[in-house]
């Protein structure tokens, strides 16, 4: 009997509910072309059917809200432990070992993850808010002095990497490294086109740095990363695995905090009602960040790997396939959100997937709110105007959807 009927039979072997196909679609989804505007495509799959199929790549692909909740919240059937990028672990050998939190799966996720929760509890995070509103009100002082500038490089990779490094007690000198290595991590997801190669190709010193820094010896006291290290003292885990946690908020601390930061001002200025909703109600600085994950899904992809054949959306699926799973496109899905397509900082927009959702949701999630927030609350309370006065670029990226460049005016209020 084949995967499909297997999976279509009831208990007795009576066929129950008719399966459908997963309907092939001739789209790459690590085109350029897909990366400069995927929405088009995103509706396209979403309404192809619950499932489609990339036959290029071999996968499976899920881009309605309903589906990828679904594969999020199943991982004994959709494992993260053979990777969540497209090669598969029981094939191919990691480009790097293995992460403990993003590439693994019950039990063992446990383990580290309640680590990693607590180092990174709101217990943590409440004595971190003073220093990085401190941060923030001085990135946004020096701006103001300037009036025009780049938003990313100078505002949404500024001020992360202004706190998030001293928050994990990383040394002073190398931190330029911080933000390619990201941008290897995640291009590493994809297949082996152009930006995946070039990536790895420059990635050599970006690692080594990445390496040092997770040494016990190179972490402040204090810090996040020295708590880390300490949980191995009380056995919780071994010495070995303290800085591969380390190097998981490394990897995808600043990054998509950079990038979510990128697209809460890139939505603020292009719709200036909302920035004024917010400059009157400063209370809604959260929300706008969230709201804005929501909205440009910094995070677009990731994979997951079928532990056995099962049945999604009324579709068969046979063990040992990839599963892709389009955050950004359920983040617009129309059968989950009204007006999915308008950027609203009042939206409820709790339930989204920009972090992920289930047991592997962002462990990191606490620090990039916080640093959302408490940036756009900066802004709101002391600029008049956001306006953009030049060309907008995209930063390309297999996994991630963010900008390169965006010139900026801003105005004291």
């Amino acid at each position: 009997m084949s995967a499909k009927e297997s999976l279509s039979a009831g208990s007795s072997g009576v066929h129950q509910v008719p399966l459908q196909e997963a309907v092939p679609l001739q789209i790459d989804p690590f085109s350029m072309d897909f990366f400069a505007d995927p929405h088009p495509a995103h509706h396209v799959m979403r309404e192809a059917a619950p499932v489609v199929y990339f036959p290029m790549w071999k996968t499976y692909g899920v881009a309605r809200y309903e589906e990828v909740h679904a594969v999020l919240h199943d991982p004994q059937t959709y494992c993260s432990s053979r990777g969540v990028g497209l090669s598969d672990f029981a094939k191919e050998k990691p480009w790097r070992p293995a992460s403990l939190i993003l590439e693994a799966d019950p039990p063992a996720h446990g383990r580290t993850r309640a680590v990693l929760s607590r180092v990174l509890s709101p217990a943590v995070m409440k004595p971190l808010r003073e220093s990085f509103v401190v941060a923030a009100d001085a990135c946004v002082d020096q701006l103001l002095q300037r009036q025009s500038f780049d938003g990313i490089k100078d505002l949404a990779e500024a001020f992360p990497l202004s706190v998030f490094p001293d928050a994990l007690g990383l040394k002073k000198d190398g931190r330029e490294h911080l933000i390619p290595y990201a941008a290897l991590v995640f291009n590493s997801f994809g297949p082996p086109n152009a930006l995946r190669q070039r990536a790895q190709e420059l990635s050599a010193p970006h690692q080594a740095y990445v390496q040092a820094q997770c040494q016990r010896e190179n972490l402040a006291e204090g810090g996040i990363g020295a708590k880390i290290h300490a949980c191995a003292d009380t056995g919780e885990i071994t010495p070995a695995e303290a800085p591969l946690l380390v190097r998981s908020l490394l990897s995808a601390g600043l990054d998509t905090t950079v990038y979510g930061i990128g697209a809460a001002l890139y939505c603020l200025a292009r719709y200036p009602a909302e920035w004024q909703r917010l400059r009157a109600d400063l209370s809604l600085a959260r929300n706008a960040f969230e709201e804005a994950v929501r909205f440009e899904s910094p995070v677009q992809t990731f994979f997951r790997t079928t532990t056995k054949d099962v049945v999604l959306g009324n579709t068969a699926i046979p063990e040992g396939e990839k599963v892709l799973m389009f955050l950004a496109s359920a983040n617009r899905d129309p059968r989950r959100w009204d007006n999915p397509d308008q950027f609203d900082i009042t939206r409820r927009a709790s339930g989204h997937v920009g972090f992920g959702s289930g047991i592997h949701m962002c462990v990191g999630q606490l620090l990039a709110r916080l640093e959302g927030e408490v940036m756009l609350h900066a802004l709101a309370r002391r600029v008049a105007t956001l306006e953009i006065t030049g060309p907008v670029t995209r930063a390309f990226n297999n996994t991630l959807r963010g900008l390169e460049a965006l010139p900026l005016t801003i105005k004291a209020a």
